[in-house]
């Protein structure tokens, strides 16, 4: 365990996560990802939270594992063709996971989500957090829309606003 890390995620407080992403910038990525659906048959959510605490923090719990956490409790696999992503950042480590459920993972693969994540952590190191999150909702949504294009019914099963935490 990282003695930086448990100092940065201590120092990194939620309301740091909310002062990036206010109301009006959440309001910009909802509305990326309804532009997104609108082009694909996927679901994808956009989840941001600022620092780990508690057991999280010190079991050490790395970014990748908090995604499949937050994967999982949000139902994004509960989809019904199995193609819900889930975009996740961890503010205190600047790190972006993309979780997607296996439908549309196997026509992915972890390079195509791994080339996604640098480009949109490159954004973050420029300070474009608002410009890396909806280039990340782009180019997610571009796959969706090659392997899942939008069938007759297209139900939203997910919502779409963005989760703070």
């Amino acid at each position: 365990m990282s003695i930086k890390r448990i100092a940065r995620h201590l120092v990194q407080h939620r309301w740091q996560a909310k002062q990036i992403f206010p109301p009006a910038v959440l309001a910009r990525i909802e509305q990326a990802i309804e532009l997104g659906e609108a082009t694909h048959s996927g679901q994808v959510r956009f989840v941001v939270e600022g620092a780990l605490d508690g057991r999280p923090l010190f079991r050490n719990q790395p970014a990748r594992a908090r995604a499949l956490d937050v994967f999982s409790h949000l139902r994004i696999w509960d989809t019904t063709h199995n193609n819900g992503v889930l975009i996740y950042l961890l503010l205190a480590d600047r790190d972006v996971e993309i979780v997607a459920d296996r439908g549309i993972d196997a026509k992915v693969g972890a390079a195509g989500w791994e080339s996604i994540c640098r480009a949109m952590e490159a954004e973050f190191a420029a300070g474009q957090f608002e410009r890396g999150v909806i280039t990340g909702i782009e180019a997610v949504s571009r796959e969706l829309a090659r392997h899942f294009p939008p069938g007759t019914s297209h139900p939203n099963e997910l919502p779409d606003a963005p989760v703070v935490m």
